[in-house]
């Protein structure tokens, strides 16, 4: 359902988040992710709609910032992301984070979410940085069943065990953001090591080691050359050995965590 990698569209913007999305559908990706509060939808829907690429063959996904939880503010936002992108529905809408101080409660956007599935705004639902007693909340209200993935941030310096492993639990997959921790991947020696054996380069080997652990990563670059090598990342196999090397990295090194950020899993 989910394509296994995609493009992030973080912090990108203008001409540089139409070249990005250009180049990774010229090189075959199919997956590309945005967000009301990245301020670059009517930019991706643009390189969207210039690329030639059927509509029905790429996995949009865009997510509602938490200003716009409440159930008709939601899907009237949804309505104003579908303009700005330029297309009848996308494929996956996300709530972006959990409701900060619990302010909208969680049945009222789950309900939304469900409306606009069920209005053709939306082919699939899920959630972002939702901590596993969130997730199992929304997954207890009704329609959480329709929930299809937890988007957080996952790479070799915070492997995010509890999380991910409570998702696989519950038969809802994981996307992992920034699985290249912001470019930090390529200055570790481990990783470099590894990739000098594998023939790669770090950041290869840094998304082929969240990939294997059957996560969807959504790496951001702007350079034509490294989407290429990011999708060829996808056909690294690594040892048992290699992975364990990689598994020791983790030291809870968080990245995205802004002061409305729920109380992690650690």
């Amino acid at each position: 359902m989910l394509p296994s990698i995609g493009l992030g569209t973080y912090k990108l913007k203008g001409e540089e988040v139409i070249d990005s999305v250009t180049n990774a559908l010229e090189l075959g990706y199919r997956h590309i992710d945005t967000a009301q509060m990245y301020d670059n939808e009517r930019e991706v829907g643009r390189a969207i709609a210039d690329s030639g690429v059927p509509r029905d063959d790429i996995f949009l996904t865009t997510k509602v910032w938490t200003d716009r939880f409440r159930h008709d503010d939601l899907i009237a936002s949804l309505h104003e992301s579908l303009e700005r992108l330029g297309t009848e529905y996308v494929d996956l809408v996300l709530l972006h984070w959990p409701s900060p101080n619990g302010e909208v409660p969680m049945a009222e956007s789950m309900a939304a979410l469900v409306e606009a599935k069920r209005q053709g705004l939306t082919r699939h639902i899920g959630v972002s940085n939702f901590t596993n007693a969130q997730l199992d909340e929304a997954l207890n209200l009704e329609g959480g069943d329709q929930i299809i993935t937890n988007q957080v941030e996952v790479h070799p310096f915070l492997a995010n065990r509890k999380v991910v492993d409570h998702c696989e639990a519950r038969g809802v997959k994981v996307t992992g953001y920034m699985p290249l921790a912001r470019g930090r991947v390529m200055e570790d020696d481990t990783l470099k090591a590894i990739a000098e054996e594998q023939n790669a380069t770090p950041a290869q080997i840094a998304l082929a080691w969240v990939a294997s652990r059957d996560i969807v990563v959504i790496p951001s670059s702007t350079r034509r050359e490294h989407l290429e090598s990011n999708m060829e990342a996808m056909k690294i196999s690594l040892t048992a050995d290699e992975m364990t090397r990689i598994d020791e990295l983790d030291r809870g090194e968080r990245i995205a965590n802004p002061s409305f950020a729920p109380e992690w899993d650690e």
